[in-house]
C-alpha cells in the first residue's frame, strides 16, 4: 500500500487572519536542504508520498533536453513553465513547434482558454476558441515533442508511459531524486506524473537548481543551463503577477509551484525548500518557502517581506485589507 501524506503527517505551514481572527489554516508538510543538499529542517513527514505536479517541470525539462532537445533562453524557460497564455508565451511554444516541424495539433495537452485574463477577453471578444497553446503546459509539451524529433522516436504516442521519451525521463527522474518511482498517475495535461516523498522531490530540485554549466556531467551542465534560462526570463515560468514569476524577479531564486499546493524553491546559494499543502490550496506556499529558506539563512527577512508585499496576501473586507496570508509563527 503506498505511504501517501495524510493529516497525521501534516504541521501547519500558514494561516489566514481576517479582523485579528484565524479563519483557516493550512497543513502540510515541507522539507528545506542545506546547500550542500543535507536536510536541515524537517515540517510534517516530508518522507510520505505526493504526487509534484507541475514542481516536477524542471526535471522533465532537463530529462527532454539530455534526450536531445536542444534549446537555450527563453524556449528553454518555457519548457519548464506553468504559463498563462499570454499572446508572448504562445508566440515563443509556437516557434519552438515550427522548429521541429510540428504544429499546434501535434500537441497531446487539452485545448484551454489562457488563465490571464485580459488574454481571455480578448480571445473572446474576438470570437477565438479554446487552444491546445493556450493550455500553460504547452511549453512541456513542445519541449517533449522536440526531444522525440531531434532523437528520432514517434511523436505520436508521445504521452504514454511506455514511450521511450518517457521511459528516458523516468530514468532521469529516479536519478535525480535518488528514488524509485512508486506510482505513475496521469498529470492534468495528460502527461505522466511521478509519485515521491517531498526530500525526494527537494533532492532533485537541489541537484538542478545547484548545478554549474561548467560541470563536466552533461546532466549538471544541461540543469545550469536551464536554472539561467529561467532566472533571466521570468515572465516564462507562470506570467504576470503570478507568484513564481515574483518570487524569481523579487528574490533571484529558482521556484516552480505545482498543482494542490505543491512548491520547490531554490535560493541562490543552493539552499532548497519543498512542501506540500494537504488541502490542496497553493495560495501560501510561495511566502512558506521563502519563509523556510529564510529560517535555514539562505534568504534575509528583508527579502521575504518585499515578496510578502508583492504577493496577492491580503484578506479584503468591503475591497480592503482586513487580514493576511502568512506563514504559520511554528515554522
Amino acid at each position: 500500500m503506498l505511504e501517501t501524506l495524510t493529516v497525521r503527517d501534516a504541521v501547519e505551514l500558514a494561516v489566514v487572519e481576517r479582523s485579528g481572527f484565524v479563519e483557516s489554516r493550512h497543513a502540510g508538510a515541507a522539507v528545506v536542504l542545506s546547500p550542500e543538499g543535507e536536510v536541515v529542517a524537517r515540517h510534517g513527514n516530508p518522507d510520505a508520498l505526493i504526487l509534484p505536479r507541475s514542481s516536477l517541470k524542471p526535471l522533465q525539462a532537463v530529462a527532454a533536453v539530455t534526450a536531445g532537445a536542444a534549446l537555450d533562453g527563453e524556449q528553454l524557460a518555457l519548457g519548464t513553465a506553468s504559463h498563462t497564455g499570454t499572446d508572448r508565451h504562445v508566440e515563443v511554444v509556437r516557434e519552438v513547434l515550427a522548429a521541429g516541424g510540428l504544429t499546434e495539433d501535434d500537441l497531446g495537452c487539452p485545448p484551454a482558454w489562457p488563465s490571464d485574463a485580459a488574454t481571455r477577453r480578448e480571445m473572446i471578444a474576438d470570437h477565438a476558441d479554446q487552444a491546445r497553446v493556450r493550455m500553460n503546459c504547452s511549453g512541456k509539451h513542445a519541449l517533449m515533442l522536440r526531444a522525440c524529433v531531434a532523437t528520432g522516436w514517434p511523436t505520436d504516442g508521445y504521452l504514454d508511459p511506455a514511450h521511450p521519451l518517457q521511459q528516458h525521463i523516468r530514468d532521469v527522474i529516479e536519478r535525480l531524486t535518488g528514488e524509485k518511482i512508486a506510482h505513475t498517475s496521469v498529470d492534468g495535461c495528460g502527461a505522466p506524473v511521478h509519485a515521491m516523498t517531498l526530500t525526494g522531490l527537494a533532492r532533485g530540485i537541489h541537484r538542478i537548481g545547484s548545478a554549474s554549466e561548467r560541470s563536466p556531467f552533461a546532466l549538471h551542465r544541461v540543469a545550469g543551463t536551464l536554472v539561467r534560462a529561467v532566472r533571466e526570463n521570468p515572465w516564462t515560468i507562470a506570467g504576470p503577477r503570478e507568484p513564481d514569476t515574483i518570487a524569481i524577479e523579487t528574490l533571484g531564486v529558482f521556484a516552480k509551484g505545482g498543482a494542490e499546493g505543491v512548491m520547490v524553491m531554490v535560493a541562490p546559494n543552493g539552499a532548497t525548500a519543498a512542501l506540500k499543502m494537504l488541502d490542496g490550496s497553493g495560495r501560501a506556499a510561495t511566502v512558506v518557502a521563502a519563509t523556510l529558506l529564510a529560517r535555514a539563512g539562505a534568504l534575509t527577512d528583508a527579502e521575504v517581506a518585499t515578496l510578502t508585499a508583492a504577493l496577492p496576501l491580503d484578506v479584503l473586507g468591503g475591497g480592503e485589507p482586513v487580514g493576511s496570508i502568512r506563514p504559520s509563527a511554528s515554522l
